[in-house]
């Protein structure tokens, strides 16, 4: 479940799990481990946020029961805070929704196993009168509620961001995605595969 970075079309042509990294790493699933089965559910809605989740949750994640929960949230919280919208989401907030969800699915689910995967901005932007700068100074402060969430209930994490950023010492950012909140399928498949080998 998250946002369009999840969805990826998964409510239109892409239907049923889109063509990002859901429906990469299920492929994976099929590929690697083909007498395993499986079922793989796509939640993911474009412009999403932790707030959004919380609303859904019984809807899209609790009623399906499932035996692992992959969250991937938080790009939209940071834009909405550095526009000044109305419904901004600040680090305090987004860490008391996402607390709420997880605090949840843990009374609801006790055997679920959770992965978080950390927001990220591909960039380096050094410029400080720029927004992706703006985004990058402020999206370790999401990141940090990320990680301390995840001590919290003891969930896998994967650091997306840190992968990225490291991926950039040696490629320009157009390898990844043609904008920095959006992959390209190449950042997808690195995604999928991160995910899988994580969760080895």
């Amino acid at each position: 479940i998250g946002d369009s970075i999840t969805d990826c079309g998964r409510r239109l042509d892409a239907r049923p799990l889109g063509r990002g990294f859901v429906k990469m790493f299920s492929d994976l699933l099929i590929l690697r481990e083909p007498t395993k089965q499986f079922h793989v559910i796509n939640k993911g809605i474009g412009g999403d946020t932790v707030v959004g989740l919380r609303n859904r949750w019984e809807d899209d994640v609790l009623r399906h029961k499932p035996d692992w929960l992959i969250v991937k949230i938080g790009i939209n919280d940071i834009h909405k805070t550095l526009r000044g919208d109305p419904d901004l989401i600040t680090p305090e907030l987004y860490r008391e929704a996402y607390d709420e969800i997880l605090k949840r699915t843990k009374a609801s689910l006790p055997k679920c196993n959770i992965v978080l995967i950390d927001p990220f901005f591909i960039s380096l932007e050094t410029s400080p009168n720029s927004f992706r700068y703006d985004v990058l100074q402020l999206l370790p402060k999401y990141i940090k509620e990320v990680s301390k969430l995840s001590t919290k209930y003891q969930t896998h994490r994967l650091k997306t961001h840190d992968l990225f950023q490291r991926l950039l010492k040696s490629h320009e950012s157009e390898a990844f995605c043609p904008e920095p909140v959006h992959p390209n399928e190449t950042g997808h498949l690195i995604i999928a595969e991160s995910l899988y080998t994580l969760l080895q």
